[in-house]
């Protein structure tokens, strides 16, 4: 009965589909103005907005980029599936704020003295490796593609889940439009525009998530009442306490996304960005409190959809928050609107993630790979040029795989390998500002073993790897401990040598 009511439920209708294009349009208006507010076309200006980020601006655009589509759609889908231990990534996404507050005024005002673009330009100053750079350049890279193909994906599923029967169809028109508006407003404005649109989009976003618990509360009552649903439909697993095996896949998850998290590519240049160390203090201060607005809203909203929207499974879990939005949408009118509103908060999360991830790829293809070894004597200008480009190529590939894999992977699996590689990047970034004792030679090759050892137990055929994890800890963690343990003992082995007289 209750999955008939959900499956005829209608679509949104033509007033909302209006609203939603002039929100898109204004965000296409946004990198105009941003395009015209340039100061001057260089690499700094196109992708750190001349470095003039105040702390209002600031705060939004960390939070609109933080909170994506992997918070909206991926945390209440997993929610779906695991129930309340996932709560575990309440956890997680403050973990990624306690890990930047390691490095990240230090990393400010050196960004600043030494006009550092990418994320790599501080490993070059630092090691004075090409080879180290280009390997975390790759690095960056990849794990960045892997986000922004989440976020791809996410938008195709948000108007999956609203479309009903015309499910598929809608998923591969949003990927396409959602992506082709993403790219035009971004390669427009460059970060300067992306972070006007974060302003918008974070506020947004901050408002939609508190109607929407509202919105649930009042239609389906007390999150007690949902709960009782659950325990009635025999998923007591999903209310259980947490087991010992539960608990270490939950510190494997507040290490590896706290550690990943707060070494986003994106999240490095937003560093870069601050006007001055103070408002980043700020901003860093504020942010600390949003995993429990955000993060644990979407938690209960996965609850609800489990108790109320039975029947979904594999990646279709991901769908739940459409799901349950299309049930509002008829209550009432009022409801209808409050849904529009909260569609267009999604979209936002969606957006404003995946156009800074696909700056920053463009930045580190262009600066760091193109820049260094195939056109080392290229302008300025024709770097921000072909970045631009870069952006287009990268966004439709991605694309295109997207719509391909629409059925085959969830989006918390991506999460996880996104972050396996980058956290082996922590020793170089959170160890080499503090450490100058941190030696360029065990800091590449720790690195180059923790990669091998975090893909080999990701992909290998080993019986004791467990839903991609060994003994409840993620592959990354444990070449993570590889990695700095030899960058550690390398370096102080090293300075014995130096320093030891033989007599």
């Amino acid at each position: 009965m209750r999955e008939s009511r959900v499956s005829n439920l209608l679509p949104f209708g033509f007033g909302a589909w209006l609203f939603f294009s002039a929100y898109l349009c204004s965000l296409l208006l946004l990198g105009w103005l941003g395009r015209k507010a340039r100061k001057e076309d260089s690499l700094q200006d196109f992708y750190l907005a001349g470095r003039g980020f105040s702390f209002f601006v600031l705060f939004l655009t960390l939070y609109a980029t933080q909170y994506s589509g992997n918070t909206v759609f991926g945390v209440t889908g997993a929610s779906y599936r695991l129930g309340f231990p996932w709560l575990i990534s309440v956890h997680y996404m403050l973990a990624i704020i306690v890990f930047m507050r390691t490095y990240a005024f230090k990393l400010q005002t050196l960004a600043r003295s030494r006009n550092y673009v990418t994320p790599v330009d501080y490993l070059k100053d630092r090691f004075h490796s090409r080879l180290l750079a280009t390997i975390s350049s790759i690095v960056m890279i990849v794990a960045l593609s892997n986000y922004l193909l989440a976020q791809l994906m996410t938008m195709g599923r948000a108007l999956q889940g609203l479309a009903g029967p015309a499910g598929d169809i809608a998923y591969n028109y949003g990927v396409i439009s959602l992506a082709l508006i993403m790219v035009i407003y971004g390669t427009l404005g460059g970060l300067r525009a992306i972070a006007w649109t974060d302003v918008i989009q974070g506020s947004v976003l901050f408002v939609g998530f508190f109607v929407l618990l509202l919105l649930v509360i009042n239609q389906f009552g007390p999150l007690s009442i949902a709960t009782e649903t659950i325990a009635k439909a025999s998923d007591l697993d999903k209310l259980e306490r947490p087991n010992s095996s539960m608990l270490r896949e939950w510190l494997s998850y507040i290490f590896l996304v706290g550690i990943g998290g707060a070494l986003y590519p994106q999240f490095i240049q937003r560093i870069y960005s601050a006007r001055t160390t103070q408002g980043l203090r700020q901003s860093f201060a504020v942010m600390a409190f949003m995993p429990f607005i955000t993060a644990l809203i979407a938690v209960i909203i996965g609850i609800y959809a489990l108790a109320y929207i039975p029947g979904l499974e594999g990646a279709a879990t991901d769908q739940a928050l459409s799901s349950i939005l299309r049930i509002v949408q008829e209550q009432s009118l009022f409801g209808y609107a409050l849904v529009v509103l909260i569609f267009s908060a999604v979209l936002a999360a969606l957006m404003s993630t995946a156009d800074s991830a696909m700056l920053s790829i463009s930045s580190m293809f262009i600066k760091d790979i193109y820049g260094v070894h195939i056109r080392p004597n290229a302008s300025e200008q024709e770097l921000t040029r072909l970045g631009k480009r870069c952006s287009w190529i990268v966004v439709g590939l991605l694309s295109l795989l997207a719509i391909l894999l629409k059925e085959q992977t969830s989006l918390i699996g991506l999460l996880d390998r996104k972050f396996d590689l980058l956290v082996q990047l922590a020793p170089a970034f959170m160890l080499g500002i503090h450490w100058s004792g941190l030696r360029t030679g065990p800091v590449l090759i720790g690195l180059v073993l923790g990669i091998i050892i975090a893909l080999t137990l990701a992909f290998g055929p080993f019986s004791f790897v467990v839903a991609g994890k060994v003994w409840g800890f993620h592959p990354g963690l444990y070449g993570l401990a590889v990695n700095l343990s030899y960058a550690i003992l390398g370096s102080r082995w090293l300075a014995r040598r130096e320093n030891f007289d033989p007599i």
